[in-house]
């Protein structure tokens, strides 16, 4: 995970109306972009999605929260969630009706510093710190907000890297297909956690651990369609690997690891995020320092992985990316370069190609409704 020197607390009170309305839920397409306030991002951003072009016309932010580095969506899409990722780690809820986003009321401590990556599951908001190397679960009340932590789980150990692996670092949590257990990666200690949540308390309890291959420091993952496949992108390898994953027991077993550069490219890439289409051929991954997008190819059941391509991510330091089956369109933040660019995806082969941009200074998360 990329840190930032110089963290700034944001621009407190701040809120950015900058077009007409884009509609709430039911109503025109939007998608919302996350920033680094310290590196001079607006907030999270709110924008208008043309279906036609895919092209994003921003509406309006809001600043009040300090690094909101990842979003995720509640159910129905009327409240936006967003991790603030800062030493002391927050979260905080939007209303996201207007043009622009609505705070609601103040963000929440998680109990973890430095939070990278939030999940809703089973009335539950879900943080993954990568500071201090563990999950929280905060319980949300009827209002959308969250409430104080219930559940929380320390990570322990270390990887053979001294300069990125010395402790743990939880970078993301993403709940199981079969809602009942939650996957945690953590890039420190090269493993996933397995976790079990108490939807009546917030109880979170760990069910096992998957050791990767040493100094790969896994960082995000992302199941296949059917459920029975996940896949774990590696920020220190950097590789893409295959797992089988058994909700009856709760358990991962990694069957296959897939370098994603293509042999003797020059200087370090650092994956960051990654997307399956919705059939369940393809699947993308954002390589910085390339900054490039690896585009591989699944077998019939999402097995095995292929790399067929690797296009220009036409930015610099692509950090997030999602795709839209409505529009066959994928979207990347470029951290470095601010601005969001989307996409065609070849129905055919899954190759994308540059569609067009918004500026978005420090994005760093993208999130479609």
């Amino acid at each position: 995970m990329e840190r930032h020197g110089d963290r700034g607390t944001g621009t407190a009170g701040a809120t950015r109306d900058d077009g007409a309305a884009g509609g709430g839920p039911g109503g025109a397409r939007r998608a919302f972009v996350g920033s680094f306030t310290s590196a001079g991002g607006h907030g999270v951003t709110a924008a208008r999605l043309d279906p036609g072009t895919g092209a994003l016309t921003p509406t309006g932010s809001a600043a009040e929260v300090a690094d909101p580095s990842f979003l995720a969506l509640g159910p129905g899409g009327a409240v936006l969630y967003a991790v603030s990722e800062t030493d002391e780690g927050a979260v905080a809820a939007f209303d996201v009706a207007g043009r622009a986003p609505r705070l609601l009321g103040v963000p929440r401590p998680v109990g973890g510093a430095g939070p990278t990556h939030l999940a809703y599951a089973a009335g539950h908001l879900l943080t993954a710190h990568y500071g201090s190397g563990g999950v929280s679960a905060l319980p949300v009340g009827a209002d959308g907000t969250p409430g104080p932590v219930a559940g929380f789980v320390r990570h322990r150990g270390h990887g053979p890297d001294p300069d990125r692996q010395a402790a743990p670092h939880a970078h993301q949590v993403v709940p199981a297909p079969d809602g009942r257990h939650l996957l945690t990666v953590d890039l420190g200690t090269d493993s996933v956690r397995v976790c079990a949540l108490d939807p009546a308390t917030g109880g979170l309890t760990v069910r096992g651990e998957t050791a990767l291959r040493p100094g790969s420091g896994p960082r995000h993952l992302a199941f296949h369609p059917s459920g029975g496949y996940v896949y774990v992108l590696s920020e220190l390898a950097p590789t893409l690997t295959v797992c089988r994953w058994d909700g009856s027991t709760a358990a991962l077993a990694p069957l296959d690891e897939v370098c994603l550069r293509p042999p003797d490219t020059p200087g370090a890439g650092y994956p960051s995020a990654l997307a399956v289409s919705p059939d369940g051929r393809c699947v993308w991954a954002a390589v910085r320092g390339d900054d490039t997008l690896a585009v591989l190819e699944l077998d019939g059941d999402g097995e095995r992985a292929r790399p067929v391509a690797t296009v220009p991510s036409g930015g610099h330091w692509p950090r997030d990316l999602v795709y839209d089956p409505l529009g066959r369109r994928l979207y990347v933040a470029h951290e470095r370069s601010g601005d969001v660019t989307w996409y065609d995806v070849d129905p055919h082969t899954g190759v994308p190609s540059r569609a067009g941009a918004v500026p978005v200074p420090a994005a760093s998360c993208v999130v479609l409704a």
